[in-house]
């Protein structure tokens, strides 16, 4: 049986530390800070990027070198017969599409999975690859098996701000003035490649009821779940910033959807980048059959 490594990169939201734990390798993902290079987990902490961009820092994202990631994917294989390499959605980077064209180098040892997913949903992947291995499957049965079941996810992310998406140039900046007098609140979505405008509202409290709703209706509509206890989804929330700051949207979530335990994990700095700090978001994502999520206590 074939010795199968599971990879990623930061964007998963799986720190180095907690890749460790996991035995999940993690590829730092770079940033640019006023022109100076930071590898995300390694010199640029959460609470270090949100000082920078709160301090209105010039912050641009941008894949890995050619030669980390093969490196990366040299040193794994020193250890490991095959790689299962899990970036980014393709929809919402390049980096999956480099790597997927890297890969073509190492007949066969490194199956990069293009699912569509990043942060919370990329991290429950990662799990699910390493439940996968764990039962003896191949990295490309890994990967097959992933892809199925790429648009199995969605997420729904509400801002505290407007100021990055003015700043990115997604809206006017007569709208986002308007928008932060009228304390309009926008729900974005990402239901496979790429992260769309969902929805308008006065308010936080308005928003994450939109949310709420709006996984509710994707997992019964969209996914066939079972209505009662929605047993067979996974739920998931998703925030920038702290996570003391969150302690009343778990609270609250875990009223609206009783009984269902929450997988949490901050969203990756390359969202936070056109979102901000204060954003809060809630996710959902179909169970593979076979895989035991009672080890990540999602059962």
């Amino acid at each position: 049986m074939s010795k199968v490594a599971i990879a990623t990169d930061s964007n998963s939201s799986i720190t180095q530390e907690r890749g460790k734990e996991l035995g999940i390798f993690v590829l730092p993902m770079p940033f640019y800070i006023d022109g100076d290079l930071y590898m995300e987990g390694v010199d640029l902490s959460p609470e270090k990027f949100y000082e920078k961009q709160n301090a209105d820092a010039e912050i641009s994202t941008s894949q890995p070198a050619v030669a980390e990631v093969t490196d990366f994917w040299d040193q794994i294989l020193e250890e490991y017969d095959e790689i299962v390499y899990i970036p980014m959605s393709s929809g919402l980077s390049g980096s999956c599409q480099t790597a997927i064209m890297l890969s073509e180098d190492y007949d066969g040892k490194v199956q990069v999975v293009n699912n569509q997913r990043i942060s919370v949903t990329l991290a429950l992947s990662l799990f699910e690859a390493k439940e996968l291995a764990s039962q003896g499957k191949s990295a490309k049965e890994i990967r097959e098996i992933l892809e199925e079941h790429r648009f199995d996810s969605s997420i729904y992310i509400t801002l505290k701000t407007l100021k990055y998406l003015k700043k990115g140039g997604r809206i006017t900046p007569a709208a986002a003035a308007v928008g932060t007098i009228l304390k309009i609140k926008p729900v974005l979505q990402i239901q496979g490649e790429k992260l769309d405008a969902f929805s308008k509202c006065r308010g936080m409290s308005q928003a994450k009821e939109i949310m709420y709703e709006a996984i509710k209706k994707d997992c019964i509509e969209r996914f066939h779940a079972v209505e009662e206890g929605l047993k067979d989804m996974i739920l998931m929330l998703a925030y920038t910033g702290s996570e003391g700051e969150v302690e009343e949207y778990r609270k609250e979530a875990m009223k609206m959807f009783p009984g269902k335990k929450f997988l949490e994990a901050p969203l990756s700095l390359s969202i936070a980048c056109h979102i901000g700090e204060g954003a809060l978001g809630i996710a959902c994502a179909k169970k593979l059959p076979g895989v035991d999520y009672s080890k990540y206590g999602l059962v």
